[in-house]
């Protein structure tokens, strides 16, 4: 018994390369790409507020035309005080100059017949002999209480009497090798007068008799008598 097989062709196919481009189809799809430029939807900033201008926190950086009415006046009340105060420091300056000057370097101030009176006292012979050396005597003024205060205040004043004669008065303590004393000094300014002029300048050392550097009143007393002497005897409208 023959028995027939039925066996089924089997057919195997092979891909073949195919000749055709591939097609990438990503890239053909469009790219968007983020970019920094603002469309016109986008909103705009919001404006940064600034603080209000006041007569205390006004620096002037804000511009005068972006300023209220309020604020103007405030900048202008600010630079008004600032102005005052500017006048006020002149003044105050000029009053503390004017005061130096007249008290301390004009030619007739107290402080300069100090100096003048003090070199005189150094070089005069009868003081330097009951002092000592004139380049170690010391003036000074009133001794203070205080031990640790070396300044010590020249007592001086100036005066004007019920005729309108000015005067001013000095006096100071002398310090030497040998010995101490006093000095007193006198001037006067006539009425309508520019110059002081000495009334009296004298020492006292204690022990001694008082030394005149300057006696206008005797000197005075001296004049007339020497007048008195070159003028002779006048008898019948005759000089004899």
């Amino acid at each position: 018994m023959m028995i027939k097989s039925h066996l089924t062709p089997v057919l195997r196919l092979r891909t073949l390369p195919s000749t055709s481009p591939v097609v990438n189809l990503r890239a053909l799809q469009p790219r968007h790409y983020a970019t920094h430029h603002q469309t016109s939807s986008s909103k705009s900033e919001p404006e940064i507020k600034r603080r209000s201008v006041t007569p205390f926190n006004d620096t002037g950086s804000v511009p005068w035309s972006s300023l209220s009415i309020l604020e103007k006046g405030a900048r202008a009340s600010q630079q008004t005080f600032n102005f005052g105060l500017v006048i006020l420091g002149l003044t105050l300056t000029s009053g503390v100059l004017y005061v130096l000057y007249t008290e301390v370097f004009s030619p007739s101030s107290r402080t300069a017949y100090f100096n003048r009176a003090v070199d005189r006292i150094k070089a005069d012979p009868r003081l330097i002999g009951l002092l000592g050396d004139g380049k170690k005597i010391e003036a000074f003024g009133e001794e203070t209480g205080n031990k640790w205060r070396r300044a010590r205040p020249i007592a001086s004043s100036e005066v004007t009497d019920r005729n309108g004669v000015q005067h001013m008065y000095i006096n100071f303590n002398l310090k030497g090798p040998k010995g101490t004393g006093t000095a007193f000094v006198h001037l006067f300014k006539p009425v309508g007068g520019k110059q002081w002029e000495y009334r009296y300048f004298y020492v006292d050392v204690k022990g001694q008799q008082r030394i005149y550097l300057e006696n206008a009143e005797a000197a005075a007393t001296l004049a007339a008598k020497e007048r008195s002497k070159t003028d002779g005897i006048k008898f019948l409208g005759i000089r004899w």
